[in-house]
């Protein structure tokens, strides 16, 4: 049933024609509409859960590193990108315009700049302030700065502002193409980002007074115990005096005691047990940091075997290639504003890292195929290619390389067995060939004049293949092959 102003889908449904088409382009599912809302400040919290526990800012995570173990997994996180080639793809792009991002990636200290911005995954979000200058005639920019996370904050329209003193809570809107934001997993409910530091918090907090027990456990039974026996009627004055020179001796082994005392050292029996609990706690907590920076703890610990490092690091990479995405996504959105300003529109270049060992590898399958294909390339070819230095290859003699190459140089004729064969094939009888296929087509030529849908027609031609008539034009096709490969023996 239908009306002017909309149809029943369904006999309870009723869709209206134009009615909401305004409340398309809008969000209606927005903080504004939440029965929770309070409009009293512009600031959103960050969500990280561990902050809220904590009621800190980023701080917190940034002490994390001073940790050995979290420190070492962070160095060999970033260290694994940055060990990554990288450079400028024109593509399509206009040579200008390439020439000049190439120019200014060139001067940018981009070693600094990439683990800057690596610092994104593990605190979530990493504002990267972008320094212009006029260089040339060309407007670029001059520097890219981190800038400590702690000091932004994302309102209520999940818009980045700077805390300054002027607007310390609200903070200020920042300019256009002045900050770059690279992000790890940020939504619209987390525009802050997923902190990978924040995985390893309570595993830290937890070693650290794992140890410091161990610590106290360590100092009270892993030395022997000095128990010093006196005179029951022996005055407080002299027993703790007495005391002190049992201290003493724990530390000098030496000890000047009354003839009437004794002392037996008592070793502690039976806590072995009790210091592998906290060694298996440090242990697991180990574990935990390492799964969370790296995604394995297999190449880190002691009892693991080849096999289980190769799957570990194979983990690894993949962290790896997404924090490669992370840093190229950035560097290609600066790309976009370093265009814009000087060029307009049109195609951009594209900032890409990538492992010389993986091109190698495929570019090498690519020229062995070719290779065995019969072509051949040049030692300037190989050592563009390869990055090969002058004399790794052995250079072919000038005459032995005309000598080949006017082997395989075609005739001033041309080709005759080839255009021999092209001018039988154009012989063919193009009626005789239609004829065949529509002896082959007469089944499915009958379903379409009975009017047969399209739909349907597809579902039977499984059906109809078996009836087709094709040996006329199977019989036509392997005499032709037959020939062009008879010529092709007789005459190669």
């Amino acid at each position: 049933m239908t009306s002017k102003n909309g149809i029943y889908v369904s006999p309870t449904e009723f869709v209206q024609f134009g009615g909401n088409r305004r409340q398309l382009g809008v969000q209606l599912a927005t903080r504004n509409n939440r029965p929770d809302f309070n409009d009293w400040s512009m600031l959103l919290p960050n969500p990280d859960p561990v902050l809220k526990k904590l009621g800190k800012d980023i701080q917190v995570y940034r002490d994390l590193r001073t940790e050995p173990q979290v420190g070492g997994n962070i160095r060999r996180r970033k260290g694994a990108v940055l060990a990554l080639e990288h450079g400028i793809d024109r593509g399509k792009a206009k040579s200008r315009a390439a020439a000049l991002i190439e120019s200014v990636f060139a001067r940018l200290p981009m070693n600094r700049i990439i683990s800057e911005i690596l610092d994104a995954s593990l605190y979530g979000y990493q504002p990267i302030e972008v320094v212009w200058g006029k260089v040339g005639g060309y407007i670029v920019p001059v520097d890219l700065i981190g800038k400590p996370a702690e000091w932004f904050h994302f309102d209520l329209e999940n818009q980045l502002r700077l805390k300054t003193r002027q607007s310390p809570i609200d903070g200020e809107l920042l300019p256009e193409r002045k900050f770059l934001l690279p992000r790890q997993d940020a939504s619209y409910d987390n525009p802050y980002g997923f902190a990978d530091l924040s995985m390893c918090f309570w595993p830290t907090a937890f070693k650290k007074g794992g140890l410091t027990f161990w610590v106290q456990f360590s100092e009270k039974y892993g030395s022997p115990w000095l128990v010093g026996k006196h005179p029951r009627n022996t005055p407080p004055s002299e027993t703790d005096a007495f005391l002190e020179q049992l201290a003493d001796m724990v530390q000098d082994a030496v000890a000047v005691i009354p003839d009437d005392s004794s002392v037996e050292i008592v070793e502690a029996q039976g806590k072995g047990g009790s210091a592998g609990v906290f060694e298996r706690l440090l242990m697991f907590c180990r574990s935990e940091v390492n799964i969370a920076l790296l995604g394995q703890n297999q190449t880190s610990e002691a009892n693991s075997t080849n096999a289980s490092a190769q799957a570990g690091f194979q983990v690894t990479r993949d962290i790896r290639d997404a924090d490669k995405l992370l840093v190229e996504d950035t560097l290609n959105e600066l790309i976009g504003w370093i265009h814009d300003l000087n060029f307009g529109d049109g195609v951009l270049p594209k900032f890409q890292m990538w492992e010389q060992e993986e091109v190698d590898e495929v570019l090498a399958k690519r020229d062995k195929l070719l290779t065995d294909s019969g072509a051949q390339f040049t030692p300037a070819y190989f050592r563009r290619a390869y990055g090969l230095q002058d004399g790794d290859l052995v250079e072919v003699a000038e005459s032995a390389a005309t000598a080949s190459t006017a082997e395989f140089a075609e005739s001033e004729n041309g080709f005759p067995d080839q255009e021999a064969l092209d001018a039988a094939l154009e012989e063919l009888s193009l009626e005789d060939l239609n004829q065949d296929a529509k002896t082959m087509l007469t089944p499915l030529f009958k379903r379409v004049a009975a009017g047969v849908p399209p739909d349907e027609l597809l579902g039977e031609l499984a059906d109809l293949y078996p009836g087709m008539d094709a040996d006329g034009l199977q019989e036509r096709l392997a005499r032709v092959i037959f020939v062009a490969d008879l010529w092709g023996r007789l005459h190669a």
